[in-house]
């Protein structure tokens, strides 16, 4: 479908305009955005982005500016909006925002909602000139689409350089099963600072949550027994972590402490437990997240050598 704005065409791609696309003429802005660390046909060809899910903004048949919605190779459906460049026209935020109103008039998730806005940062993104003017510009734009600001989140990432921790000695970790890792989710949801949990228990309950959460992991391309149930040695239950594998890297997937075991530490058990298990399964890089406000759990990461490398702003 094609969209006349003022004097833009605006429309997704066909199969066979890559080079559309790619005639957008700027470089990427160093940090910001997955522009800045993807290439994007290395994607299209495998499926994670869609010439249908591709979209450009023309000015008199130069490619002004440009988005791409990002999804599972599997999927019929696209999972976030993720590369996002509005180009540097006087107006490119107007441009920005007509691009994403006419992309999101067809783009829509498999249950039927908005793609989120997945924003990539550099940490401390607002006190660098050029970084913070380049996020402003998306970030306006996305706001003039009718997206509103959900969570920012913490990119951490972990290599073997970092020292492979220490396996804990004071808890014994057994595979589980989908009934006991369900309960395990709904009991943690009490009290989470995770936006997104606490989101879908406002929205649907405590048990659609965890349903939710453990749906969400359970299509992640990893095995199902790396994920592991944590006792004390009087059988007493701790949490649940699940190490996992995304597309692209070896991921921690969850890790949740019920609350009857908070405060005494286990977190750094959970997180000990699922970087010794990727690393002995290979992985050169693992990631992992957490939002802005959730500080024990970023203190975690950053006892057990994970670096924070990027701020993701997620819109919706």
């Amino acid at each position: 479908m094609t969209t006349k704005v003022n004097d833009l065409e605006i429309r997704s791609l066909r199969v066979g305009e890559q080079d559309l696309f790619l005639a957008y003429p700027h470089e990427p802005v160093p940090g910001v955005g997955v522009e800045s660390r993807r290439a994007w046909p290395e994607f299209l060809a495998n499926g994670q982005y869609r010439p249908g899910w591709s979209w450009v903004a023309l000015r008199a048949g130069r490619t002004v500016a440009r988005c791409a919605f990002w999804g599972f190779p599997e999927s019929a459906n696209p999972y976030c909006l993720d590369w996002l460049e509005p180009g540097a026209e006087p107006d490119r935020r107007e441009i920005g925002s007509a691009l994403l109103a006419a992309a999101l008039r067809e783009m829509r998730t498999a249950d039927g909602e908005r793609p989120e806005y997945h924003l990539f940062l550099p940490p401390g993104w607002r006190d660098t000139g050029g970084v913070r003017e380049a996020a402003e510009d998306r970030l306006a734009a996305a706001a003039g689409a009718g997206y509103e600001p959900f969570v920012e989140r913490f990119n951490y990432t972990w290599t073997p350089a970092d020292d492979v921790p220490a396996r804990p000695t004071g808890l014994f970790f057994r595979e589980v099963g989908d009934e006991q890792a369900l309960a395990i989710c709904r009991t943690s949801i009490e009290g989470t600072l995770d936006g997104y949990s606490a989101r879908d228990a406002a929205r649907h309950g405590l048990d659609e949550a965890a349903r939710i959460m453990l749906a969400g992991l359970a299509e992640l391309p990893s095995p199902r027994e790396w994920w592991r149930a944590a006792y004390t040695p009087e059988g007493d239950l701790v949490g649940l972590v699940v190490p996992s594998r995304n597309h692209t890297r070896a991921v921690i997937g969850y890790l949740a402490v019920v609350p009857a075991q908070r405060g005494r530490g286990y977190v750094d058990d959970l997180l000990a437990e699922a970087t010794a298990l990727l690393a002995e399964q290979g992985a050169e890089e693992i990631g992992a997240d957490t939002d802005l406000g959730n500080r024990p759990m970023a203190a975690a990461f950053a006892r057990a050598g994970y670096r924070n490398t990027a701020i993701r702003v997620v819109l919706r």
